[in-house]
């Protein structure tokens, strides 16, 4: 037993030892996984609660999606956007039928899809709406959070992910989120975009009120200004559509995707938009070496096709909505709030009863892996293709863990 315990004792050394500490994993050591398991190195089964903040919706090793990767990848995978593929034109067109919008560039991370739409927004301000160059205002959501490069960084609310990485680049007003009235007073002659997500996720899975995509896109048609949503987190069936936006009818004009769009084996990304404002990008102004290469194209292609087949979308809000009515019906002093939308709930813990941290530490000592955010909340995303019973499953302990840590 003891050697076996030493498989992550030495495994987490080594990590500590070379990687930088820029995360605070929980301690535990992943060797395998498969659907909604993973096996840690001593062979412990635990359900995946998290999905890797999404970017695991079709569970782990799926097989549609491995067998799409094994076959693209054994005939070419990489080849730049120096050349054309015969993947990547389906996987844009699919995406785009999707979503509504017109056209697409192919990215790999969230943040290249973010940085994308900035690039996009800006040019479009210039370029369509006559602002004076260099003068371009994107309005953000307090609480926000786009990714981690140094120009999103410095229009993040949260002190911890801006300090020492200044001085940041300017053109960006914060504004509350949820305070659609908020947002149209800051609005000037030289604001080129809204950027906001339909559900904040890093910040606890906060939910705007009812209404308020559709006063922002109302406003932004009014005051000729682009609606641009992040959609990483929320998007590819996660909150029971296929799109977070599609609870209030509107279509955004420019869109932010990535996590699930790499069906859990790569990152994959994209900025899809309306087409002036696709076409805002021409030869030399954008471009990424190894975005939309044939390999990502025909995992995203193959992602898309096996949550329609599946019926991936209509199970996350199926399945959902039981989540949060057994969630919101646990009896327990250290639950202040239950908020979420689809397989995607976050469990706010009160600090005087523990933080979020150590109800994650005790909950993985009972098979189940989640992790919190902002010391007081615990996200609740598994893959969208959990069973009922699974669920459960994981609510059960869940439940179990409230109660023993309180006794």
């Amino acid at each position: 037993m003891d050697m076996q315990m030493n498989l992550s004792a030495e495994a987490i050394s080594v990590e500590q030892r070379w990687c930088a500490h820029n995360y605070k994993p929980l301690p535990v050591v992943i060797d395998r996984a498969e659907g909604v398991w993973m096996w840690d190195v001593e062979g412990t089964r635990y359900l995946d609660m998290m999905s890797a903040y999404s970017a695991v919706n079709l569970g782990h090793g799926h097989p549609r999606i491995l067998r799409a990767m094994i076959e693209q990848a054994s005939r070419v995978a990489v080849i730049s956007r120096a050349f054309h593929s015969e993947k990547l034109g389906p996987f844009l067109r699919r995406l785009c039928a999707l979503s509504g919008l017109d056209g697409a560039c192919p990215m790999n991370t969230g943040a290249e899809a973010v940085e994308t739409a900035i690039k996009a927004a800006r040019r479009w301000g210039y370029k369509v709406k006559g602002i004076p160059a260099d003068q371009a205002e994107i309005l953000v959501a307090e609480g926000n959070f786009h990714g981690r490069t140094s120009t999103i960084v410095g229009f993040s609310s949260e002190a911890a992910y801006r300090d020492g990485f200044g001085p940041f680049a300017p053109g960006f007003r914060i504004i509350p989120y949820g305070d659609a009235d908020a947002m149209e007073a800051a609005i000037g002659p030289n604001t080129a975009a809204i950027l906001v997500e339909p559900i904040q996720g890093e910040a606890g899975i906060v939910v705007p009120p009812e209404g308020y995509l559709r006063r922002l896109r109302e406003i932004c048609d009014r005051r000729n200004v682009l609606l641009i949503l992040d959609e990483i987190q929320s998007g590819l069936g996660r909150t029971g559509k296929w799109f977070a936006f599609q609870h209030e009818g509107i279509v955004p004009d420019g869109l932010c995707l990535g996590k699930a769009l790499g069906g859990g084996v790569m990152p994959v990304s994209a900025f899809v938009a309306r087409q002036d404002l696709i076409d805002m990008f021409v030869p030399g102004n954008h471009g990424s070496t190894f975005g939309g290469n044939p390999l990502a194209a025909a995992v995203g292609l193959e992602a898309l096709e096996t949550l329609d087949e599946e019926g991936l979308v209509a199970r996350s809000a199926e399945l959902g909505d039981h989540m949060m009515r057994r969630l919101s019906a646990i009896d327990s002093p250290a639950i202040r709030a239950v908020r979420g939308r689809g397989l995607w709930v976050g469990v706010e813990i009160d600090p005087a009863f523990a933080t979020a941290r150590a109800v994650c530490e005790a909950l993985m000592q009972r098979g189940v892996l989640s992790k919190e955010t902002h010391d007081t909340v615990i996200r609740f995303a598994p893959p969208l293709v959990i069973s009922r019973e699974e669920l459960d499953w994981a609510i059960d302990r869940f439940a179990e863990t409230l109660a023993a840590m309180r006794a």
